[in-house]
């Protein structure tokens, strides 16, 4: 393939980048309408003029004589023919001899010698045609990634020197407070400084539900603010923001091709010399056997044979095809970062999680209160969170969620017992909270039935007495169980859970999910050795899939690495090979589909070609197929299989 053509394949993302990054926000859609119309003009014309011309030829009409036959289809022939003849000449210039340009200004120059003018003039109006019909597709297959250059912030709103002043967002350094009005992108990471925002995030997360968010909470760039004037202040520069990472691995995925598509392509480059020679071969071998040889009806066939064999259909409709699971999966806020992971995700048969933010929210909340003290409910909690006020432990937090009325109780002598809990003095009272340990060591008796909670547990003492418990569990996402059950009707013969939490709940967590296997309480190198030793069991290939930074050491050692929730660990989304941006492990199920969607029609697309080549060759070199076979043997194969690989862009994936 020429150089042009190889760029039309990989789609060059930048380009359009740069369109987006200089939008003035205007309605361009009339001049983009009439400079799309006048793409194909030139088909139009040369179509025209073919269909008069073969109707002045079938009716023998007098005037149409052997010149001006002659100058109609050349006049036909041009608009289509001269950019083909073009690009063979400037390749052959640059030392590429066999493109496809080539082979197809070859048998139409020779169509037009041997004095086939109308089949010269449609075998070349067809592969114009077919070019548009690509061309098309490929914008087609591109919408959703493109869309996503669409959320590119182009201005931010700063304050400097107490005013404020609109800027380009790469300007923007760290620390300092922007400005963002309803109906506008963030244009940079940051922190919530209003008291509360709320944001379409569906370029970041696929999801179109907007994200409120309080004060002090993380806001990314690219989202789009819905409710009020908001000010943030940013964290990171634009370059290191959560939208220029995902528009970076987007335009990256396009670049990492399959090896499927590096195979056709070296395919390509051997098989189209091959095809010249063997037409040159079919044009005068069979001189030497054949008694009524006719130069012109071997040539006939020869120039047959070479249209049959461009590899067209090859070249455009795989990487189209690749291209379109990966805006497919973009579309469903699910980021390869390369053709490859589609084809890696086909082989997956063993799926293993982590639990903590993964299939749960990682968000911890109170699930039972048991008080069998002398207070009330709302007063044993008051004891409680006067205690915790002074932790900042996760399971702390969780408890100050809980809402009592009536005055604040304050703890005072509050002092860490390193490993067991709290201990302090509120309302005068002696107040223990922890866990059983630090109970048993202030000889304190606890109910025999605490020993069968599975959740995390708080035990309290009042004054020398138990006084009661509150456990704590960390919940299950919305959609935990529909993904467990979809990957495994997706045909993945095994899922296990790795997870640092305690092994007890993690085993009721896996029970409740239906997971084949699992293991508690372990190290992010514990995890790692898990996952190697499953990948040192034949026939055995594994995708992870984890949350944070811990898991980056697993996510990179799997066959195929997946990061929840891309935006929030930078070392997760440089380690993953592909990226649930928006949290959901049912997108796990979906990436599987899409995958494999994407190498079926692959795979249709390149046995389709080669069936129909390979039956019309025979055809054309046996004299049975005339011009008009070859021509669908080629643009119509290649339509067809253009048709096929848009399909991914329709398919549901719910």
């Amino acid at each position: 393939m020429s150089k042009k053509k190889a760029n039309l394949k990989d789609i060059d993302l930048d380009q359009h980048a740069g369109e987006h990054s200089h939008d003035d926000g205007h309605n361009h859609s009339s001049p983009e309408s009439t400079s799309k119309f006048k793409t194909y003009i030139p088909a139009i014309f040369s179509f025209v003029l073919l269909i008069v011309g073969i109707t002045l030829d079938y009716f023998d009409v007098p005037f149409f004589d052997k010149w001006v036959r002659i100058v109609w289809y050349v006049v036909a022939y041009v608009p289509v023919g001269f950019p083909v003849l073009t690009e063979g000449w400037n390749s052959i210039k640059k030392g590429d001899f066999f493109t496809e340009f080539l082979l197809m200004s070859i048998a139409t120059l020779g169509a037009f010698a041997i004095g086939e003018y109308p089949e010269g003039v449609a075998v070349m109006l067809f592969y114009a045609v077919g070019e548009l019909f690509q061309q098309a597709a490929v914008n087609r297959a591109k919408g959703n990634i493109k869309a996503l250059l669409d959320v590119r912030p182009n201005e931010a709103i700063v304050s400097r020197d107490g005013d404020y002043t609109s800027v380009n967002p790469e300007s923007v350094e760290i620390g300092e407070k922007i400005q963002v009005r309803v109906g506008e992108k963030v244009p940079l990471d940051g922190i919530l400084l209003s008291d509360k925002g709320s944001f379409n995030t569906a370029a970041l997360t696929g999801e179109s539900k907007p994200d409120t968010v309080q004060k002090g909470a993380a806001v990314y760039a690219g989202s789009i603010n819905l409710d009020g004037v908001i000010e943030i202040e940013t964290t990171k520069e634009f370059k290191d923001s959560s939208i220029a990472r995902i528009l970076d691995m987007v335009q990256n995925a396009t670049a990492r091709k399959s090896k499927t598509e590096l195979f056709i392509r070296k395919f390509a480059r051997i098989y189209t010399p091959i095809v010249v020679f063997l037409a040159i071969g079919l044009t005068f071998v069979p001189y030497l056997f054949v008694e009524d040889y006719i130069f012109s009806d071997w040539l006939y066939r020869a120039l047959i044979f070479l249209v049959i064999s461009c590899p067209c259909a090859l070249v455009i409709s795989i990487p189209l095809g690749y291209f379109g699971g990966l805006g497919a999966a973009s579309r469903n806020g699910i980021l390869f970062k390369g053709a490859s992971f589609l084809d890696a995700m086909t082989k997956v048969n063993t799926v293993v999680m982590d639990k903590t933010g993964t299939v749960t929210k990682g968000v911890f909340k109170i699930k039972k209160i048991e008080n069998i003290s002398a207070f009330a409910k709302a007063e044993f909690m008051k004891y409680i969170m006067a205690m915790e006020e002074q932790s900042t432990h996760p399971i702390a937090r969780a408890i100050m969620e809980y809402r009592t009325e009536g005055s604040e109780f304050k703890a005072t002598d509050v002092s860490e017992i390193a490993g067991k809990g709290l201990k302090g003095s509120v309302n005068g009272k002696i107040v223990l909270v922890g866990n059983k340990a630090l109970m048993t060591s202030n000889q304190i008796t606890v109910p025999a039935e605490t020993d069968s909670i599975v959740e995390s547990i708080v035990m309290v003492a009042i004054e020398g007495s138990f006084a009661g418990y509150v456990t704590i569990a960390d919940e299950l996402k919305e959609d935990a169980h529909e993904a467990i059950k979809a990957i495994r009707d997706s045909g993945i013969s095994k899922i296990i859970m790795l997870s640092g939490d305690k092994d007890s709940i993690t085993q009721q967590v896996a029970k409740e999910l239906g997971i084949d296997w699992a293991k508690g309480g372990l190290l992010p190198e514990d995890k790692l050795k898990e996952v190697e030793k499953l990948k040192e069991q034949i026939g055995v290939t594994v995708a992870f899939i984890g949350d944070g930074i811990n898991d980056a050491p697993v996510i990179a050692t799997s066959n195929v690495g997946i990061a929840m929730g891309g935006l929030g660990s930078d070392v997760t989304i440089e380690t993953a090979d592909i990226i649930i941006q928006n949290d959901q492990p049912s997108k796990i199920a979906q990436a599987i589909k899409i995958g494999r969607s994407t190498r079926r029609i692959v795979w249709q697309n390149i046995a389709f070609a080669f069936g129909v080549k390979i039956i019309v060759l025979i055809l054309g070199a046996g004299g049975l197929a005339t011009m008009w076979e070859a021509v669908f043997a080629d643009v119509g194969v290649a339509m067809l299989a253009i048709l096929n690989a848009v399909r991914l862009q329709k398919m549901k994936w719910d």
